[in-house]
């Protein structure tokens, strides 16, 4: 999107902060290569995101105006808009989508590298996830993220879910915000995040340290497994520590994108006194 000047020209593109795939009727998939975005969170984060590249944007006349009044902003005119109604749209996401008016095709953003985050983190936390690939969790975690600063999500390739609309829709636009880094091996990441400075606190039910009173001060690194199956071996033995939540004995776990997000509560307010 481009803003609006004094004068209702345009100006500048719009730049929101950056961070760092398959077609079909109502299967929710763009064309190869790229990813289909839906929700007005999404779809605006996306748009405002210098980093990503939009295709094609499908929507109602009153989302897509809604959408640029509200940031006195234009659509780039080399863009292609399509408008729609809303059972139209229906038809191009994933059943049962909340589109709220608005699609948008768009390439995936480009790979970022960890030594690059390390390099520009500044100290600030880190999140690792070891097979959690359920798309609603690391969007709501990506949301969380936003939420606390965090420097990156980082996960293995082969055990995480791609972008696409549905984890894009739960992040609600952190997904334009928050850097995602792909690697090949986590442990090996982890090792790299040690020489970086960090200490890397490992979540699971049966740790012998109570979060937070386990996180030290310095950098923190946040290692959190799938539900059910927990960290990985390996992965657990890369951990300077594995702390426990400390819930109540009736409840055994809780889901990972909530402990997540009172992990990074604790980390953020760790040493702050009433």
């Amino acid at each position: 999107m481009a803003k609006r000047d004094e004068n209702g020209g345009r100006s500048k593109p719009m730049r929101g902060r950056a961070g760092r795939m398959q077609g079909g009727r109502g299967s929710g998939r763009a064309s190869t290569g790229a990813v289909r975005l839906w929700g007005r969170h999404a779809v605006e984060a996306a748009l405002t995101n210098p980093l990503r590249s939009a295709k094609k944007l499908w929507g109602t006349r009153e989302a897509i105006q809604a959408m640029l009044d509200d940031h006195d902003a234009e659509l780039p005119p080399s863009l292609p808009v399509e408008y729609a109604q809303a059972a139209d749209l229906a038809r191009l996401v994933a059943r049962d989508a909340p589109h709220q008016g608005l699609v948008l095709d768009c390439l995936a953003l480009d790979d970022v590298a960890l030594p690059d985050i390390l390099d520009e983190a500044e100290g600030r936390t880190l999140v690792l996830l070891d097979s959690v690939t359920d798309p609603h969790n690391v969007g709501a975690i990506l949301r969380s993220c936003a939420a606390f600063n965090v420097a990156a999500l980082i996960t293995q390739d082969r055990h995480a879910p791609p972008e696409s609309g549905t984890l894009a829709k739960s992040a609600s636009g952190a997904l334009e915000v928050v850097p995602w880094v792909r690697v090949v091996n986590l442990a090996r990441a982890l090792e790299q995040i040690a020489e970086a400075g960090y200490w890397r606190i490992g979540l699971d039910g049966d740790g012998s340290a109570v979060f937070p009173s386990a996180v030290p001060a310095g950098p923190v690194a946040l290692v959190l497994g799938a539900e059910g199956e927990g960290l990985r071996q390996n992965v657990a033995q890369h951990c300077d520590a594995i702390a426990r939540l400390p819930i109540a004995s009736a409840v055994e776990s809780l889901n990972v994108s909530n402990a997540a997000a009172i992990a990074l509560y604790a980390v953020a307010t760790r040493g702050e006194t009433d």
